[in-house]
């Protein structure tokens, strides 16, 4: 009797254990789907403070790092604030340094591309900057040279910063400053104009038995009552500069001397060669100009940067203007060879030595 009695016990206990199992599964899959808030309850429930913590840890990190950032993002206007002229100087330089290290970059990739395919591969651009960066390497150097010694930086930076003109490039100047100091550069030059002139006047009875003398005796008298050859004219007289005393090998010191400095060339040894040496690199961007779609395609600050090169002052002067200049600038370079160089130097007297902008220029 005991025993059966045991066995229906066991059953039971076992059969009330399965029934809970049983029971447990169901309440499982029943409450699934609420099962993710249930837990996100449950985990707030039991981890409250340390997740506000936490969360304040992390906000004031984000707070102070924002500030931080923010000060250091405009740290630059605060010290422009206290010292503006110190930061007007700093922004100068910087920025001047990275137009002349970009520009001193392609001068080289430049001259990499001249050393294989000639000058004549370049575009105009590309010879525009082939021709003057050296003259800017040699000017900025120094500076850039002393300023990297202990605390030199402190002297020569203001000094440069108070003459930009004499020791600084156009990579360092503001627009104003380009502008005002292009205009002394042609100033400058076209100082040399009469000089050159009384020059040329000086010599005309020496070619009184070559055939085209009277036709430059014609455009002295143009020059001299105040108007211009056009470019038949001059082109008619080019043999005239093929012999002496005209020629480059037989101008005077004093003459090759009063070229150099309307061509804006150093002008105290190899005069001649000097002379030479730009004569092929105007020439070249002449050809450059006429195979990039002639004058009328240039951009107005490439015609402005044209005219000025070539001895023209181009302020205030109206495109069309400018476009008929340089065309007639350009025809006459076409019939120009080797053997008559100085013709080419000439041409700032024959094209401009009335011209109301340059008159300006040499009587204020």
């Amino acid at each position: 009797m005991s025993s059966i009695l045991l066995r229906n016990f066991r059953q039971h206990n076992r059969l009330v254990r399965q029934t809970f199992v049983n029971w447990q599964k169901v309440n499982y899959y029943s409450s699934d789907s609420n099962g993710d808030k249930q837990d996100s309850k449950k985990i707030v429930k039991k981890e409250p403070m340390e997740v506000q913590k936490k969360s304040s840890r992390e906000n004031i990190k984000s707070y102070f790092f924002v500030r931080f950032f923010n000060y250091i993002q405009n740290y630059d206007k605060v010290l422009e604030k206290k010292f503006p002229s110190a930061m007007h100087i700093y922004r100068v330089f910087s920025i001047g340094v990275k137009e002349f290290f970009n520009d001193t970059k392609m001068f080289f990739k430049i001259n990499s591309i001249v050393n294989k395919q000639g000058l004549k591969s370049l575009t105009r651009k590309e010879m525009e900057l082939f021709n003057q960066m050296p003259k800017d390497m040699m000017k900025v150097s120094p500076v850039l040279l002393i300023s990297a010694l202990p605390f030199a930086n402190y002297v020569i930076f203001p000094l440069a910063y108070m003459y930009p003109r004499t020791f600084l490039t156009s990579h360092f100047w503001s627009l104003q400053q380009r502008a005002e100091f292009q205009q002394l550069y042609i100033k400058e030059r076209t100082a040399y104009n009469k000089k050159i002139f009384r020059k040329l006047q000086q010599n005309l009875n020496a070619t009184v038995l070559l055939p085209c003398h009277n036709e430059f005796n014609y455009v002295l008298g143009l020059l001299g009552s105040g108007t211009h050859p056009t470019a038949d004219d001059i082109i008619k007289i080019k043999d005239i500069f093929k012999n002496s005393p005209y020629k480059l090998d037989s101008l005077t010191s004093s003459h090759l001397t009063y070229l150099c400095k309307l061509h804006g060339i150093h002008s105290l040894y190899l005069k001649r060669v000097r002379l030479a040496e730009h004569f092929y690199a105007m020439q070249t961007m002449d050809q450059a100009i006429k195979s990039e779609g002639d004058v009328h395609n240039l951009p107005i600050d490439a015609l402005r940067k044209s005219c000025y090169l070539r001895g023209l002052n181009p302020i205030n002067l109206p495109n069309h203007e400018m476009i008929r200049w340089l065309r007639e600038y350009l025809k006459v370079s076409q019939e120009i060879s080797t053997d008559c160089i100085s013709l080419y130097l000439h041409l700032p007297i024959l094209l401009t030595y009335n011209h109301p902008n340059n008159w300006r220029l040499t009587h204020k």
